[in-house]
């Protein structure tokens, strides 16, 4: 039988990091040998998900308690809060080099720390490691992502939006200046911890808009299409929050001068004809995160608007799937040289 790759969780209390061993634990060649947890440190996995009840899990550990000199370890997922990971990552990878790292904050994934210190107000502490950090869109870097030694995970909202609009801004086939972005995400993209805005009379029976003008992941959408056009690009994006678990939806409008909606659907049919994970519907048809709900999978729809060269397009995700913990083991398969699709191929769970 193979050896099996040895992997680790930082932040394993959390709903990436659930999400990421209800998938790895069927994952034919990876065995997980590590999971943090400061707060639940000396707990089973159990008591915090008594979903992995069946599983035999490692006991919960503080990351203080790992010595990452003697570590036997090939790859970590970071799934800790933005601020608090670069100096993690930047002590393991000090001590353990050969660790490869899947980073599923935001830390690593704006290449100028300048704009880093703009939009998470503090400067960035891992200059270095920022240098080499791969950004973790599978669909574009693969070929870099292959040899890399740290990847940013993709953010769930910049994801979504990504997938439908990249292959359209390299094609020039939309106007750079008209677009927009209009998001709804389920709670569970808020995280874990206690917030009084969180509680269940707060969010149900409701619907609403955050973040307006000032959300972060505009940075890394910016960044992202920039690097597409060749030239400066800001799109308008504004998050709301819906009262569901899971599931993101983009509403995206985008205008043409000298393409229809049908050829904006080609392109995006084209595009991905081969992708395992995303996938063009037909012309017309339009999306629902419930068919994605619990897989990796992005589904997009393309629709003619009746004002003339506009389109309307809707892509969805699971934003703890494909936005978050699918895509950093599709990371993690390229990295350790495994099939892609590994451990992840699941279709939605409906309903």
């Amino acid at each position: 039988m193979a050896i099996k790759a040895k992997v680790g969780i930082l932040g394993a209390s959390g709903y990436t990091g659930a999400e990421l061993v209800r998938l790895l634990i069927n994952h034919p060649n990876v065995e997980i040998v590590l999971l943090t947890a400061d707060r639940r440190a000396g707990q089973e996995m159990r008591q915090v998900f008594p979903q992995f009840t069946p599983v035999k899990l490692p006991t919960l550990v503080s990351i203080d308690a790992v010595d990452w000199a003697k570590a036997d370890i090939d790859l970590i997922f970071c799934a800790l809060p933005h601020a608090t990971t670069q100096k993690v990552i930047k002590d393991l990878l000090g001590k353990a080099p050969k660790i490869k790292v899947v980073d599923l904050s935001a830390d690593f994934r704006l290449h100028d720390p300048a704009a880093y210190q703009r939009w998470y107000k503090h400067e960035h502490s891992a200059l270095e490691l920022q240098k080499e950090a791969i950004y973790g869109l599978v669909e574009v870097y693969r070929d870099k992502i292959k040899s890399a030694r740290l990847v940013a995970n993709p953010g769930c909202y910049t994801t979504c939006a990504q997938l439908p609009l990249l292959p359209l801004i390299k094609a020039q086939a939309i106007d750079l200046d008209n677009i927009v972005v209009d998001a709804k995400s389920g709670m569970t993209g808020a995280g874990r911890s206690a917030k009084e805005e969180m509680l269940f009379s707060e969010v149900s029976e409701g619907f609403h808009a955050y973040g307006v003008g000032h959300h972060r992941h505009m940075a890394e959408l910016d960044q992202e299409f920039s690097l597409a056009a060749g030239r400066e690009v800001i799109v308008s994006f504004t998050p709301h929050l819906l009262p569901m678990n899971r599931g993101i939806l983009s509403t995206i409008y985008v205008q043409s001068k000298n393409k229809s909606a049908e050829d904006m659907h080609a392109i995006l049919s084209k595009a991905y004809a081969n992708e395992p994970f995303v996938h063009v519907l037909p012309f017309g048809e339009m999306p629902q995160t419930r068919h994605v709900r619990g897989s990796n999978m992005t589904f997009i729809g393309v629709q003619k608007d009746r004002i003339a060269g506009r389109a309307i397009i809707c892509s969805v995700l699971d934003n703890l799937t494909k936005g978050a913990s699918g895509q950093a083991i599709q990371n993690m398969n390229l990295m350790l040289g495994y099939p892609e699709t590994t451990g992840i191929e699941q279709v939605g769970l409906f309903p």
